[in-house]
């Protein structure tokens, strides 16, 4: 291939790329407003950050949601343009005025289900698949994350303790809007919907980093190889007590791994070290799925 073909294709890449981008944030985008409109709303139910505030001011006021979520996220975005970027904050603002006019669209039409603890769970479910997309495609439909990255600055909390105490007084007031049954089934809907954003990012086949020290590297080394399908990495390492030579075995295996890895490893050497982690995301390498015997 010369250069000329390999510009085409990589042109063609990244137009198929931004296509993938554009419309799983628009499903996305969508999802929440399903979320918000057929579950959540018609029972008194909010979310966390600006939709929450957005929630009660429509509920208080009688305007549009949609209009609320457009103009309360929308000075965030502008605001946090230096700190995140031109891609995020073109993306951003395009989910938040897909959600903002689905949210319009979808006002007339009644709530799915009139028990709050259905809708909480439910909403809550669709609402965290509908955020995750945005977020894994490279946006956000909530400009609290903004005003947490903008507010670190100037204090000594963390974005995520930022975001949490924000979110803690909004559900917090939601309470005295709709009372404090609303309020509880909120906070439900709040919990479901941050797991699924984690899911819907990570994946349900989340990965783990895994690190084993032991007698017998090679040959848990070769097992897991042989039987897992996944690269080994042989580390030198030394004790700090001891002062041994050690080799530490270093691989990634996925969640549903775990427990066979885990065997592989006690059935060689019952005594070996072994912690595994968390780890967001994967990519080269010899990590493709292979059969587990």
């Amino acid at each position: 291939m010369n250069e000329a073909q390999f510009k085409i294709q990589h042109r063609k890449l990244k137009k198929v790329q931004l296509l993938g981008r554009i419309i799983f944030v628009f499903i996305g985008a969508v999802l929440e407003a399903v979320a918000l409109e057929i579950f959540l709303v018609p029972n008194g139910i909010i979310d966390g950050g600006i939709v929450g505030i957005s929630i009660m001011l429509s509920h208080i006021s009688g305007i549009k949601l949609g209009l609320f979520l457009f103009v309360l996220n929308l000075p965030f975005f502008f605001f946090g343009y230096k700190q995140m970027g031109k891609t995020f904050t073109i993306t951003s603002i395009s989910a938040v005025t897909i959600l903002s006019i689905f949210t319009t669209l979808f006002t007339p039409v009644p709530g799915f289900t009139n028990d709050p603890l259905l809708a909480a769970v439910f909403g809550g479910v669709i609402l965290g698949i509908g955020v995750g997309l945005v977020i894994r495609y490279g946006g956000s439909s909530d400009g609290t994350e903004i005003l947490a990255v903008l507010f670190n600055k100037f204090s000594p909390f963390s974005v995520g303790e930022t975001v949490m105490f924000f979110n803690i007084i909004i559900l917090g007031t939601a309470g005295f809007v709709f009372g404090w049954n609303h309020a509880m089934y909120s906070l439900i809907a709040y919990f479901i919907a941050f797991k699924m954003i984690d899911i819907t990012i990570e994946g349900l086949e989340s990965s783990r980093s895994v690190w084993i020290i032991s007698s017998k590297p090679v040959d848990i080394g070769d097992a897991l190889n042989d039987r897992l399908g996944r690269g080994i990495t042989y580390l030198n390492g030394e004790g700090a007590y001891s002062g041994d030579d050690k080799q530490v075995i270093f691989t990634v295996i996925t969640r549903l791994e775990e427990a066979k890895l885990k065997s592989i490893v006690d059935d060689i050497d019952p005594g070996a070290f072994l912690a595994v982690g968390d780890i967001h995301d994967v990519k080269g390498g010899n990590f493709k799925k292979r059969n587990i015997h």
